[in-house]
C-alpha cells in the first residue's frame, strides 16, 4: 500500500471511531485535555499560545481556549487561507469568533500574517493520529505542516488527541512536520522529534 493510501486508511478508521463519541463524552474528554495541557510547564509559563477552535468530533478545545484567555495568555488562532496555508489572529473570547471557510471558526479582527505563529511560546495543533516518533497525521491539506516550519526551534509543539490515537506508526513524507508531544485525556507523551 502506498503512503497516501495508508494515510487515508488510518485517517478513515480514526475519524469513524471519533464519530461514535457523543457530545457529552467529547466535552468530558475535552475537559481532561484542558487540564493536561494547562498542567504542562511550558503552557503554565507561556505568554502566548497558538491553538485552534475544534470542530465536529475533534477533541474539544473550547474550555482550553477560555482558560488560557482568562489567565491573560495571548491566544493565537488560525485562519485558513484559500491556498490552505494558515494566517493567524488573536482570540478575544468566545464572542469574538466568526464563521470561516470549510465550517471553521476563526478570530475576528486584524491578521498577523502566516509568520504570526512564530510569536507563540507553545503551539497546540489538531491531529488525527501521532506515532511514537512524533510524526503527526492531519486531515491531509498540509496547512499545519506549512505553519510548523515557521515555529522557532525549541518551542513546544503538541498535538491534542483522544486516547487510542497515539499509534505505532504513520507514513511520513518529506514535507510532514513532527510534534514534540501528544496530549491525550490520560496523559502527555513526549518525543525527541522537535527541538
Amino acid at each position: 500500500m502506498d503512503q497516501f493510501r495508508e494515510k487515508r486508511a488510518i485517517r478513515s478508521r480514526i475519524l469513524a471511531n471519533r464519530a461514535t463519541l457523543g457530545a457529552a463524552e467529547r466535552r468530558t474528554l475535552g475537559a481532561a485535555l484542558r487540564d493536561r495541557a494547562l498542567a504542562l510547564p511550558e503552557v503554565a509559563h507561556a505568554g502566548c499560545v497558538a491553538c485552534y477552535v475544534s470542530v465536529g468530533s475533534e477533541p474539544d478545545t473550547r474550555e482550553l481556549l477560555t482558560a488560557l484567555y482568562e489567565r491573560g495568555v495571548r491566544v493565537l488562532l488560525p485562519v485558513l487561507l484559500p491556498d490552505l496555508d494558515l494566517d493567524w489572529g488573536v482570540y478575544a473570547g468566545e464572542g469574538s469568533l466568526t464563521a470561516g471557510g470549510r465550517g471553521l471558526l476563526e478570530p475576528a479582527g486584524d491578521r498577523l500574517g502566516v509568520s504570526g505563529v512564530a510569536a507563540a511560546d507553545v503551539v497546540l495543533v489538531p491531529a488525527v493520529a501521532v506515532d511514537r516518533r512524533g510524526m503527526r497525521l492531519g486531515r491531509g491539506g498540509g496547512s499545519y505542516d506549512r505553519a510548523l516550519t515557521r515555529v522557532p526551534p525549541g518551542r513546544l509543539v503538541a498535538a491534542l488527541l483522544y486516547d487510542g490515537e497515539l499509534v505505532e506508526s504513520v507514513p511520513a513524507l518529506p514535507h510532514d512536520q513532527p510534534v514534540g508531544a501528544a496530549i491525550t485525556p490520560s496523559g502527555v507523551h513526549r518525543f525527541d522529534a522537535r527541538g
